[in-house]
Parts: C-alpha cells; sequence; structure tokens
C-alpha cells in the first residue's frame, strides 16, 4: 500500500490529534511524557507515532534553530521573500524551476502560487553578496525567468512551522 492510499484511509481520533500537537510543540519530548501529556499508555503513544509516521503525517523531526541567537556567532543574514514568474508556464517548465530552485540550500520555502507570480520563496542568505549570488545563480541564469521581485525582511515577527489542529 502507498503512502498516498494511506493518508487517505487513516482515521484521526482526538488522540492522535493530541500527539501530533504535541510532537509539534516539541518532538525532543520522551514517549513518556507524550503519553502522560495525551492521556494514553506509552506503547500505545509509541504505536501510534509510528502509524503516523509511517502514514506520512510526520514528514521529519528537525530542530528549529533561533536566528537571533545564532547572530552572535554567524551574523544576523539576510532574508527576502521573492516572487518569481517565468515566462513559460507549462508543467514542464513549472516543474524545471521548481526541481532545480527547491535543491538550493539558501532556499527554507518555496510555493507555487496563482495569480500572480509563478512561485514565492522563502530565502536566507549571508549577506547582500550572498543574495547576489544566489540570484544569479538561481534567476539570472535561468532565461525562462521573466521577473524576480525581492522583499527584504527587517523584523520577523512570528515564525511557527506548526499547523493548526482541529481538536
Amino acid at each position: 500500500m502507498n503512502s498516498q492510499s494511506t493518508i487517505s484511509a487513516l482515521v484521526l481520533d482526538v488522540a492522535d490529534l493530541r500527539i501530533l500537537d504535541e510532537l509539534q510543540r516539541d518532538a525532543s519530548q520522551s514517549n513518556q511524557a507524550i503519553a502522560e501529556r495525551v492521556h494514553v499508555s506509552p506503547p500505545t503513544c509509541l504505536r501510534r507515532i509510528k502509524r503516523l509516521q509511517e502514514a506520512g503525517l510526520i514528514e521529519r523531526q528537525i530542530a528549529v534553530l533561533s536566528p537571533e541567537k545564532m547572530a552572535a556567532t554567524l551574523g544576523h543574514g539576510l532574508t527576502a521573500i521573492t516572487e518569481i514568474t517565468l515566462d513559460r508556464q507549462g508543467a514542464e517548465q513549472l516543474d524545471a524551476f521548481e526541481t532545480r530552485v527547491v535543491q538550493d540550500d539558501a532556499v527554507q520555502q518555496c510555493y507555487r502560487v496563482s495569480p500572480g507570480p509563478d512561485f514565492v520563496m522563502v530565502v536566507h542568505v549571508r549577506d547582500m553578496p550572498g543574495y547576489l549570488a544566489l540570484a544569479q545563480r538561481l534567476f539570472s541564469g535561468d532565461a525562462n525567468v521573466r521577473n524576480v521581485k525581492a522583499f527584504f525582511s527587517i523584523k520577523r515577527s512570528k515564525f511557527e512551522p506548526k499547523l493548526p489542529l482541529a481538536q
């Protein structure tokens, strides 16, 4: 059974949603701690987490770094929200551009959008010369890129990768 059919067949109950909510809050919690918060036994909690992972609902577990605290070591960096419009928007051209840009480590988020530009991306680089290098690497060298509009962040007011879960 493939992951897509598993997801559509998976029924989530309140305990599953609470487990997912806890993992979104802090995936480094022990199974015991999650089980206590969700009011299930540790073996049940572990079994449910494995089922949610196998179904593809939990893509991966990562550490979210604090840019403000990392700035003391690495510098503040530069975050840009970019809008990209392609000259030709056929499926093949859109797929080719998307495949190429998502492989770049500076691209933190990439969205194919409509209407308006074809893509909106959030990129993070060390500084303005870093952005220039990224723009040359991803946009200037692509003959199909018609327009790039960049907005440079002066302050991050909120960053929350957590999905709201109805319970």
